[in-house]
């Protein structure tokens, strides 16, 4: 049976908020899909897409779960040379497979051919680079026991009514909402400081007057959100905490996923801090046939343009079921490194330009408040000049990012052929495109 709870009245307000000041900073994170669902190399949510019960998910994937060539010091140095400063691990998707030792349940990487934590190693690899450590959850369960069966997602939702009713007699909410509060204690205090709880989803039922039948979706009467989001803030007080537990103010930061906001994210008409998660192709686990990869050049703008409004971008890799990074993520890693060595400046510690400096066409600008430098993305390469308004006279030099070589104003006979504002900086740029994904100038302001 669902079980079914009222609502009560929750103050956040008197509860710490994570510490978001080096989040802000850094701008640039990896997440990271792993499971059982490596096995099948065909999305993470293949359970739910191919409606396979938990028996034959278990009897495919579970005791055949080996990977052997799992080496966390080559993931943490890729991330690091990517340049990339936290990382985000999902300790257990939606299939319920847990990656760590957990007491809590037998469905876990030490009952299988690995037969280690795969966390711990994990943890202490990434922080040895200089990366924070953060912890993805599902809230999601469908191989728990008592994880009530519903009609929206999960392999069991085509099932008729009474189909759903009989699997789900004798299962019990409250006592998965006590497993995952047993288990995210684990998590917060077995790996040292955790900086991110990235909790994973809720979907709470269309009319809200079932919000309490668990049958019909799941939101924080499910989840026991209040119990959940206590016990983190007391466990962790300073760590960053998603906006998925569908708690009003339980939360750091927002978080689009799988697309590019337009301007800097808001919530109830304030700014917020703000995180974009998106993958190289499709799929978030390893996905052996997906050939809809990213290109370096565009994933290299999508993180401009996430700091560029104020925002982070979490960039997933879905590693093999036998434990590694493939070709295609290392590649992409590694160009994204190649431009992150040399412009890096115009990302770390940066953020939206001041709202008076208008954006140049096909640009993007980031600044430094720390250091006073502003820095323009060209996005297209135009011919010989770039003007920018709103900048005569504030600028005290200007250079290419990528090899420090200077970039003058524009003047003489070509610049009274044009018609600029009074306050428009004109700028003569180099005929050939720097051979860089994107080329940035670094402007040193008066």
């Amino acid at each position: 049976m669902a079980t079914k709870n009222k609502s009560v009245p929750f103050d956040v307000g008197k509860l710490p908020k994570g510490n978001t000041e080096w989040f802000k900073h850094d701008r640039f994170g990896m997440f990271i899909h792993w499971g059982l669902y490596s096995q099948a190399a065909r999305h993470e949510w293949v359970m739910n897409n191919e409606n396979i019960p938990v028996e034959e998910y278990e009897r495919r994937y579970f005791k055949r779960f080996d990977p052997d060539l799992y080496d966390p010091e080559i993931w943490a140095a890729a991330a690091a040379n990517a340049g990339m400063k936290y990382f985000v691990i999902t300790s257990k998707h939606h299939e319920g497979f847990c990656l760590w030792d957990s007491k809590h349940t037998d469905y876990k990487a030490t009952n299988t051919a690995a037969r280690r934590d795969l966390i711990k190693p994990m943890v202490q690899a990434f922080r040895s680079q200089g990366i924070r450590a953060g912890l993805y959850y599902s809230l999601i369960d469908w191989h728990h026991p008592h994880f009530v069966l519903d009609s929206q997602i999960g392999p069991y939702r085509g099932l008729s009514d009474a189909e759903r009713a009989a699997k789900n007699k004798g299962r019990r909410m409250d006592l998965y909402a006590e497993y995952m509060r047993k288990q995210v204690t684990e998590l917060l205090t077995q790996y040292g400081d955790i900086d991110v709880l990235w909790f994973d989803f809720s979907y709470p039922a269309a009319d809200a007057t079932q919000a309490g039948d668990f049958t019909q979706g799941k939101g924080r009467l499910a989840w026991e959100s209040e119990k959940l989001y206590k016990l983190v803030r007391k466990l962790r007080p300073d760590i960053i905490v998603d906006d998925r537990l569908d708690l009003p103010g339980a939360w750091d930061i927002k978080t689009p996923e799988q697309c590019q906001p337009r301007e800097w994210v808001t919530f109830e008409g304030q700014k917020v801090t703000w995180e974009a998660c998106q993958t190289f192709s499709g799929s978030w686990g390893y996905h052996r046939d997906e050939s809809s990869w990213r290109s370096v050049d565009e994933l290299v703008r999508t993180l401009i343009d996430c700091v560029s409004k104020g925002g982070n971008l979490l960039m997933n890799v879905g590693p093999t079921g036998r434990g590694e990074f493939d070709a295609r993520a290392l590649d992409r890693l590694q160009g994204i490194g190649t431009w992150m060595k040399r412009h890096s400046r115009s990302i770390y510690g940066c953020t939206a330009a001041p709202a008076d400096i208008p954006t140049p066409e096909h640009c993007r600008l980031t600044w430094n408040p720390q250091t006073k430098r502003l820095y323009v993305h060209i996005f297209a390469w135009p011919f010989s000049y770039l003007h920018l308004d709103n900048l005569a006279d504030k600028v005290e030099y200007i250079q290419l990012l990528n090899d420090a070589s200077e970039i003058r104003p524009m003047g003489g006979w070509h610049a009274k052929q044009i018609l600029n504002k009074a306050n428009t900086l004109s700028l003569n740029l180099p005929a050939q495109k720097p051979d860089v994904a994107v080329p940035v100038l670094e402007l040193f302001m008066k």
